[in-house]
């Protein structure tokens, strides 16, 4: 069994009254979940992207043979299959498996975004949990402040899922990534 927190309901009420409280003025902010990657990144998704974040205790990844080494495998979630990816390995940072820190669980962010065969009519949606190192908060962030990176910070197998980086006001570079581009380049089951 995993502990999951909803998107909207990841925070408590007195943190969600400083964060509304902290919203920039500028209509044109978006908001966007902040984790952390090993060794040293820092990534952003945007909110909407998201369905929940898991706690997901070791051993209840069901490996499955013949793919990609960053797929980690499959996760039973409300009754339906979760594929479950590395998302340091996927882009080119350190693997799950061949890091130091030994912990009992898994933090997991469950991406969801509209199937290429959903219509209005019939909406469809495709889901992907990708494991993180730990969550850390939510950003609000203006879209024009995205910027396109050095092409010698960014590793080759990033570049598919970049959408740029954001320099906070305090010199920290944070990367952003699209949700849809990871789950466009998985696998077809």
């Amino acid at each position: 069994m995993s502990n999951s927190l909803s998107v909207r309901n990841f925070f408590s009420i007195p943190v969600q009254n400083r964060l509304i409280e902290s919203v920039p003025s500028s209509r044109t902010s978006e908001q966007f979940l902040r984790f952390h990657l090993l060794p040293d990144t820092t990534v952003l998704l945007p909110i909407q992207e998201l369905t929940e974040v898991l706690t997901i205790p070791k051993g209840q990844i069901i490996p499955i043979f013949q793919m990609p080494p960053w797929v980690m495998g499959a996760y039973n979630w409300r009754g339906e299959v979760l594929w479950i990816v590395d998302l340091g390995h996927l882009i080119g940072l350190t693997p799950w498996h061949q890091r130091t820190n030994v912990t009992s669980s898994y933090t997991a962010i469950v991406l969801q975004a509209p199937a290429k065969d959903s219509t209005a009519t019939n909406p469809k949606n495709e889901t992907l949990g990708l494991i993180v190192n730990r969550v850390e908060d939510i950003e609000w962030c203006n879209p024009d402040q995205i910027q396109s990176p050095p092409s010698s910070t960014v590793t080759p197998e990033l570049v598919p899922f970049l959408r740029g980086y954001w320099l906070k006001s305090n010199g920290d570079m944070l990367v952003v990534i699209e949700g849809k581009a990871i789950i466009a380049s998985m696998p077809k089951q």
